[in-house]
């Protein structure tokens, strides 16, 4: 298992998740400093002992712009649906040999559709071959929820496993409802 980091921008924002090595190398560059290190765990060199980071904090703020972090992609989709199909309800985990939750367009490509949020959802591959080509309304498949775009925040960290020390970032910087609706994905 690899082990992550948090990285911090320099306002205590969650940016993301980095390689330890990655971490101490940023450390050991100055372009960070560590703001919560794995409790008795430390990382040597021939000339360095550095305690292990769990949390870092960039020493400069870097922008990123939102309009990267809202892109939809299958792990982002799948995550916002709770890993469920929107048409038959049931779970990836559910699902029979040979089949796989896949994104479903509710106006298909061919007829116009885009690849925002508000047109994509998750469903399994016998849903969405049964839907094929057609609008939910003329084949009687409605979508157990309205697709819409979810916060960036539940896109970034949905997918992440934070460990106890990294979620008091994200409830301090967020609030506690957000880490609770992450939690709950």
């Amino acid at each position: 298992m690899h082990v992550r980091c948090l990285a911090l921008n320099a306002s205590f924002e969650p940016l993301t998740m980095v390689p330890v090595r990655r971490a101490l190398r940023l450390v050991i560059d100055g372009k960070a400093e560590i703001v919560e290190a794995d409790q008795n765990r430390v990382m040597r060199s021939a000339s360095l002992s550095v305690p292990r980071p769990a949390v870092i904090r960039l020493v400069r703020f870097v922008h990123v712009p939102r309009r990267f972090r809202r892109q939809v992609t299958n792990t982002f989709l799948f995550a916002r649906d709770d890993y469920r199909c929107q048409y038959c309800g049931r779970l990836g985990i559910q699902l029979k040999h040979r089949e796989c939750l896949t994104r479903d367009h509710l106006v298909p490509l061919s007829r116009g559709g885009t690849n925002g949020w508000a047109n994509v959802v998750t469903a399994c591959s016998a849903c969405n071959t049964r839907k094929g080509n057609h609008l939910p309304e003329e084949c009687g498949m409605q979508p157990r929820r309205t697709p819409m775009e979810p916060h960036f925040v539940h896109l970034t960290w949905a997918v992440r496993r934070l460990t106890p020390v990294q979620t008091k970032y994200i409830r301090l910087f967020y609030g506690a409802e957000t880490l609770e609706a992450l939690q709950g994905l």
